[in-house]
């Protein structure tokens, strides 16, 4: 918090002040290693001091990058010929013969003869864009950028999740980094290795290595490099007494001294998180090597580790703290807004807030009309029910003299018989004239 320059209340930060120290203490490297027997791993011979150079930030990108860049180096020229495809007294045939300008192979007698040659798309032609050996075959990368990329590797190899999602079986292994005593570095004999990397938890990842012995794809079948396998651990020794021997013969085993570390040992494929098993001497030695990250690495002139680009990683804490809040401006606020009127009649969602329950009387009325529903059945039985009331009334009320036109009608009859005898006398007076 001081480097942050952060004020902070314990009384009312005392929640987040014991959390951060839990952190902290989870994330700091333990303070010493202990080293085992080679003959009797269960059996301590003592402890070491954590070299910083295993606290180191991690930088998967630059491991990558380096890998990539330093791998090209081993690569040797290849080139096609300078005459392949040319090798032959072609010409044209020009122009009027209803055939392509190409050049053709000369003669006759022979199904060579007259067919296209020199053109990339002809057979037995040039190729296009001929290989040359003076490529760019090799990268040159920076000798500090080198040494960073080792050392990241090196941190991210005493980390267990790491190791284990690089694909190695360390569930056996006591602590990493695995430190043995001096011991291994004088075995001579790849049986005694092979049992001291068993008694040491390795077992199962030299199994894994047996396991993964595959047919290689492609043309390296042919080319004495026929099978491939999966990496094992990684020794690095101080002082080679026979070591190198003993390990060399072991399937994915190799050995590397503490002097001359390379990156394509530590990360293979670019990956770092290797499973390595040090020796106390080569163990020791890191510190004489890479030094601290302040004081710089004595064997290595001008050299400083990688430093982590925060030294508080709780970000969400210092954007929230009161400090820095207080330092920018007030948060805008969004503008005020209305929402489009919708058209009840054909907005389902507008015509239920002005009318619930409409969706479900509209699906309703629409099941009314499907045969085969409830709602269908209930609307004929009432239907069935309305017609048999209809003619129980007509019946009733709806028969004989008594109905109600027959009723009218009979009001209009006086009217009609005077009107009738009206027009009768009419009639004869006006034959009597």
């Amino acid at each position: 918090f001081r480097s942050l320059k952060l004020k902070i209340d314990p009384a009312r930060d005392k929640q987040y002040l014991g959390r951060c120290i839990v952190l902290a203490i989870m994330a700091t490297a333990r303070p010493v290693v202990s080293i085992y027997n080679c003959e009797n791993p269960a059996e301590k011979t003592g402890t070491a001091v954590m070299p910083h150079v295993l606290c180191a930030p991690l930088r998967p990108d630059l491991v990558r990058e380096v890998h990539m860049n330093v791998s090209k180096n081993a690569r040797q020229a290849y080139a096609v010929g300078a005459k392949v495809g040319y090798d032959t007294a072609a010409e044209s045939w020009g122009t009027g013969r209803a055939v392509a300008r190409i050049p053709r192979a000369p003669g006759g007698g022979t199904h060579r003869a007259g067919q296209a040659t020199f053109g990339n798309q002809a057979r037995g032609g040039g190729m296009f864009n001929p290989t040359k050996v003076w490529r760019r075959w090799h990268r040159r990368v920076n000798v500090t950028q080198k040494r960073h990329a080792v050392v990241t590797a090196l941190a991210a190899s005493s980390l267990p999740p790491l190791v284990m999602a690089r694909g190695h079986r360390i569930g056996q292994v006591a602590e990493l980094p695995l430190v043995v005593s001096d011991g291994l570095q004088s075995l001579t004999k790849t049986k005694q290795a092979v049992e001291a990397l068993k008694k040491l938890g390795a077992g199962d990842d030299l199994q894994k290595v047996l396991d993964s012995k595959k047919l290689r794809p492609g043309k390296g079948k042919a080319r004495n490099r026929r099978y491939k396998m999966r990496c094992g651990p990684l020794v690095i020794y101080g002082e080679d007494n026979g070591i190198k021997r003993a390990m060399r013969n072991i399937p994915g085993v190799e050995t590397a001294c503490v002097d001359n570390l390379d990156l394509l040992r530590i990360a293979p494929g670019g990956s770092f998180g290797r499973f390595i098993i040090w020796t106390e001497s080569a163990f020791k030695k890191l510190s004489e090597i890479y030094g601290t990250a302040k004081g710089g690495a004595p064997m290595k002139k001008g050299y400083h580790m990688p430093r982590a680009a925060m030294e508080n990683a709780d970000l969400a804490r210092i954007i929230n703290s009161s400090e820095v809040q207080s330092v920018l401006r007030a948060k805008l606020e969004a503008p005020v807004t209305f929402a489009k009127k919708q058209n009840a009649m054909k907005n389902k969602t507008a015509m239920e807030a002005l009318n619930p329950g409409s969706t479900e009387r509209k699906a309703s009325l629409q099941k009314a009309s499907e045969k085969g529903t409830t709602e269908f059945a209930a609307v004929q039985k009432l239907k069935k029910a309305r017609m048999e009331e209809s003619k129980k009334h007509n019946k009733q009320h709806k028969k004989g003299e008594e109905t109600f036109y027959k009723t009218l009608m009979k009001a209009f009859e006086a009217k009609a018989a005077e009107a009738a005898a009206k027009k009768e006398a009419e009639d004869a007076e006006g034959e009597e004239e």
